[in-house]
């Protein structure tokens, strides 16, 4: 049985921006995230990508502008993201290097290998 719901994995957060949120913010230019919703949280995976030998998932509810920001400084040749820990210290997220943490809207976390 083939999971038809299978997120696609990219090999960079580069392609990951070029090739599934440029298309999805040109083709729906009124999506302030990702899910296309204005407000609340949710579980849904939006895609994954590879960063620092780790599997990354971007959740649905990230706003597509604090993409664009890591996608600019990436371009520039900068690294956009800085590792951090959960409150918990039992997994990993990203944060853009230079903003704040508090009020991100960029839920990135870092997939457990098992």
């Amino acid at each position: 049985m083939t999971d038809n719901n299978a997120k696609q994995i990219f090999a960079d957060f580069n392609e990951f921006y070029l090739k599934a949120v440029e298309p999805l913010k040109n083709a729906n230019p009124i999506f302030v995230r990702l899910d296309g919703k204005t407000k609340g949280d949710t579980r849904v995976i939006f895609a994954y990508f590879l960063y620092q030998d780790k599997k990354w998932k971007v959740n649905a509810d990230t706003h597509i502008d604090r993409l664009k920001i890591a996608f600019d400084l990436a371009a520039k040749g900068d690294d956009p993201f800085v590792v951090k820990y959960l409150r918990d210290n039992k997994g990993e997220y990203l944060a853009i290097k230079g903003e704040p943490v508090r009020n991100s809207k960029v839920y990135i976390y870092a997939v457990e290998t098992k």
